[in-house]
């Protein structure tokens, strides 16, 4: 797993941005395997596959979903708020508020996570569904969902950092590192916008 951090305070600003840019190319292909996986799955089990999303839990899916594209809005104010000498004060309440609603998405996940323990949807002997294919959906499922998972507590904890470091004008907590943070908010979020409907609406009307 890759990791996140922030360029040194003497770095050129080009430099971080660069940096990052190269960092969500890795992470492109690292997430392209997962759904080239995915794609393979739904081709040779797409009966199993189907009866495996049924058991998603949509409407928790969904108001995900809106957190995190409602974070997305948040954090890009956030940036241009940097940008403008006079709206600077609001640069750290939308950071932090852009943690939280990362914070909420997850505390949701953990929520699922719990009730698909419960219904014995964890891949295993005591696996739930007989159809064929659906333990490897869930498999898939709780591999995908969990590595993006950390990828979102590392964009937590480096917005909160942020927010701090700007609420206390820290020399570190400039303009270029939040918007470098903001790039990798924003793959995290794409990176739902497709795992959303591969996971949560195969043919849920079946």
């Amino acid at each position: 797993m890759s990791s996140v951090a922030l360029p040194e305070p003497h770095a050129e600003p080009g430099t971080g941005k660069l940096g990052m840019w190269v960092f969500l190319a890795s992470e492109v292909l690292f997430f392209g395997g997962l759904f080239l996986a995915y794609l393979y799955g739904r081709t040779h089990w797409p009966l199993g596959w189907a009866a495996a999303s049924r058991h998603t839990d949509v409407v928790l899916g969904t108001v995900n979903t809106a957190l995190l594209l409602t974070s997305s809005a948040v954090i890009a104010l956030a940036v241009a708020c940097e940008e403008d000498e006079r709206q600077r004060r609001w640069t750290a309440r939308l950071l932090a508020l852009t943690a939280a609603l990362g914070s909420a998405f997850l505390a949701i996940k953990g929520v699922e996570y719990h009730a698909e323990w419960r219904e014995h949807l964890f891949p295993g002997p005591s696996f739930a569904l007989d159809t064929p294919g659906a333990q490897e959906f869930f498999a898939l499922y709780f591999v995908m969902t969990g590595l993006h998972g950390v990828h979102m507590i590392v964009g937590i904890a480096a917005l909160a950092i942020l927010a701090h470091g700007r609420r206390h004008e820290r020399d570190w907590a400039r303009a270029d590192h939040i918007e470098i943070a903001a790039l990798y908010w924003h793959f995290v979020d794409i990176v739902w916008i497709f795992l959303y409907p591969l996971l949560y609406l195969v043919q849920r009307h079946g």
